[in-house]
């Protein structure tokens, strides 16, 4: 899988492009076509395709216009999709429409942005490691810093927890988009996969040597729920629900410690 970076652009081009801060051309392209117009298309062919697909020359293509007409709007792909990323995460509900505490709202959130993850799953191919700095992304990250104040933590430890519950969700993701696109990838479904390697596995799997792994997959432990998706895939759905309240619980935990221990220094 192709990994991009976010930032990779010319900083004062990107930043005014993702602030709307960039002027528009005066001359030139065909009338109508806009960045907004631009983004629009490009996110489309990614959802479509992936970004390994995605060029300035396939946006142009499916805008009827020549490819350098883009670069009148954006000055690369670089830059193309920053803007991309932070047009798709202004469709994730801001924390503070779930009603009550702060629980609530970060589950909104993570189930958002695990909603997110599923139809714009080309983001995953984005690295995390750096910020975009966009409107959008500040605007989210803010909302969601809020929806944990004043609740007895540290700044550090805000900032940890809205990063631990977007970590969880996003590798919970990053599996089940893998499940979902494996059989598409590899030519092969679950039951086909299953039927080639498990008679084979079986010539070479002696039980006596893992008694623990016999006696937890007789118990139906990796049986999935009836939920209707392929098996990895119905797996993976499991695994995020079996997990989010249990991150949730265990930052319930920390809040409440935290605030039988007013004497912490301030992060």
């Amino acid at each position: 899988m192709t990994r991009e970076y976010s930032g990779r652009g010319d900083p004062a081009r990107s930043l005014a492009l993702l602030w709307g801060m960039q002027k528009s051309p005066t001359r030139g392209p065909k009338p109508g076509l806009s960045v907004e117009r631009i983004v629009r298309v490009a996110i489309e062919l990614a959802d479509a395709t992936g970004l390994a697909a995605l060029s300035m020359r396939r946006v142009a293509d499916q805008l009827g216009v020549g490819t350098m007409s883009l670069y009148t709007y954006v000055p690369g792909k670089a830059e193309l999709l920053d803007l991309m990323l932070d047009t798709v995460l202004g469709e994730i509900a801001m924390p503070d429409a779930a009603p009550g505490g702060w629980r609530a709202k970060l589950e909104l959130r993570a189930r958002e942005d695990w909603a997110f993850y599923h139809r714009h799953p080309w983001v995953l191919q984005v690295s995390a490691a750096r910020a975009l700095l966009g409107p959008n992304e500040t605007a989210l990250f803010e909302a969601t810093l809020h929806a944990v104040s004043g609740i007895g933590l540290s700044g550090t430890e805000m900032v940890q927890v809205v990063s631990l519950v977007g970590e969880y969700v996003r590798g919970a993701a990053q599996t089940a988009v893998d499940a979902a696109d494996a059989a598409r990838r590899t030519g092969m479904t679950d039951d086909q996969w299953w039927a080639a390697y498990e008679p084979v596995f079986d010539r070479y799997f002696d039980a006596s040597r893992y008694p623990t792994l016999v006696e937890v997959e007789q118990s139906g432990a990796f049986a999935p729920s009836d939920g209707g998706a392929d098996y990895t895939l119905q797996r993976a759905l499991d695994s995020f629900e079996f997990g989010l309240p249990r991150v949730l619980d265990g930052i319930e935990a920390f809040v409440g410690e935290r605030s039988v221990r007013p004497d912490q220094p301030p992060g």
